[in-house]
C-alpha cells in the first residue's frame, strides 16, 4: 500500500487549475489537493464556484486559494501565476481545463463568437502552458502541463463546429510543447473527456442528442466528473508517468473507438 500512496503522491507539489470553479475543473483541482498537492483554482467570472472548491479542500484538510484570472489576458495570467508562486514558491502542475461551446451553424458563425471560442479554449492554453513552463524551467526540476481536451476533437461532431476545431489545436499544442520542453523535463499531456454533463454542452443534451451519444457510447452514459480524477493524478505524478509526453489520453467510455 505504501508503494501506491508514493507512486500518486503529489505532496509538496503546487497545482494551478485554470478553469477550476467548474465542474470538471472543480473534481480536478479536488483530486489533486485529495493526492496531496497545494491547488490553486482559477477563475474567469464564477467567483463562488472557486471558493465553494476551496472550502471543500481545506475542509478536508488541503491547501487551496483562489485566483482571478482572464486566461485571453497575458498580464492577468502572470499576475495570477505570481500569486501563487509568492504564497507557495513554485509551480509544478497546471491542468487547462477552461472551456465555452456554442451551437451555432458554420454559416451563422460571428467573427466575434469564433475569436471568443478560440481565445478561452486555445489562446488560453497557449499563453498558461508558456508560463507555467517559464516558472518550471527556472525551477530547474520539472513539471507536468495537462491540457483538457474533448472527444469532438477527433471526431467532427454536429453543432460544435468552433468548439471542436479549438480541442483538435490544443491536442497538435500539447504534442509540439511536449518535443520542445522534454529536455527541461516538462511532460506535456492532455486528457480526451467524452460527454460528460458539464457546463459547456448542458444546453445542448437534448433528449434527441442523449440516444445519438449513448448509441455510440459503449458504455451507454455520461462520464461522471469524479471519473476523470485517476488520468489527472496519473499524469500529474512524475513517480507514475515519468516516460509519458505528447499523450493523448482518451477518457470517454469508449465513444472515439467508435469511429475506428
Amino acid at each position: 500500500m505504501n508503494f501506491l500512496n508514493n507512486l500518486f503522491s503529489l505532496e509538496d507539489k503546487v497545482a494551478i487549475v485554470i478553469g477550476g470553479s467548474g465542474v470538471l475543473g472543480g473534481e480536478m483541482s479536488f483530486a489533486l489537493a485529495q493526492a496531496g498537492a497545494k491547488t490553486a483554482v482559477f477563475y474567469s467570472g464564477n467567483r463562488d464556484g472557486a471558493q465553494e472548491i476551496a472550502g471543500r479542500i481545506e475542509q478536508e484538510g488541503g491547501y487551496a486559494m483562489v485566483c482571478q484570472a482572464d486566461v485571453r489576458d497575458e498580464k492577468s495570467l502572470n499576475s495570477a501565476f505570481r500569486d501563487v508562486v509568492d504564497a507557495w514558491g513554485r509551480v509544478d502542475i497546471l491542468i487547462n481545463a477552461p472551456g465555452i461551446n456554442s451551437t451555432t451553424p458554420v454559416m451563422e458563425i460571428t467573427e466575434e463568437e469564433w475569436n471568443r471560442i478560440l481565445d478561452i479554449n486555445l489562446k488560453g492554453a497557449f499563453l498558461a502552458s508558456r508560463i507555467a513552463a517559464d516558472q518550471m524551467i527556472e525551477q530547474g526540476d520539472g513539471g507536468s502541463i495537462i491540457n483538457i481536451s474533448s472527444a469532438s476533437s477527433e471526431i467532427p461532431l454536429s453543432k460544435v463546429f468552433t468548439y471542436s476545431i479549438s480541442k483538435a489545436g490544443m491536442n497538435n499544442m500539447t504534442r509540439f510543447m511536449a518535443r520542445e520542453w522534454a529536455p527541461y523535463n516538462i511532460r506535456v499531456n492532455a486528457v480526451l473527456p467524452g460527454f460528460f454533463p458539464a457546463e459547456q454542452n448542458r444546453e445542448i443534451l437534448t433528449e434527441e442528442r442523449q440516444k445519438s451519444i449513448f448509441d455510440h457510447t459503449p458504455m451507454k452514459r455520461y462520464g461522471e466528473a469524479e471519473e476523470l480524477s485517476g488520468a489527472i493524478i496519473w499524469l500529474s505524478s512524475e513517480n507514475a508517468s515519468s516516460f509519458v509526453t505528447g499523450s493523448i489520453v482518451t477518457v470517454d467510455g469508449g465513444f472515439t473507438a467508435m469511429s475506428i
